[in-house]
């Protein structure tokens, strides 16, 4: 399942639109590190790993920004527990 990111920088929200719904990423940028606060996917999303593929796409950008990414939410600190080969991409 591919799906095109959407960065939404007047949102600060990093974006997935499917068939008429948005699951997103918002964040704070503070002086390039990127506070990762909220991951939803709207229940008609849910069940199918959408959550994961829009972090690891988001991770991408962050580190072609040579920026790094702080967990702020429940998801994304479980995210980074389950995956200490992405360390590198955290502060």
């Amino acid at each position: 399942m591919s799906h095109t990111l959407i960065h939404n920088a007047d949102e600060c929200k990093y974006e997935y639109h499917i068939d008429g719904h948005v699951a997103y990423i918002s964040y704070d940028d503070q002086n390039g590190e990127m506070h990762l606060t909220h991951t939803i996917v709207p229940e008609a999303l849910a069940g199918k790993g959408l959550a994961r593929t829009l972090l690891e796409d988001v991770l991408k950008e962050i580190e072609k920004a040579n920026k790094k990414a702080v967990a702020k939410c429940s998801y994304i600190v479980k995210y980074q527990e389950k995956h200490p080969d992405k360390s590198h991409l955290f502060k």
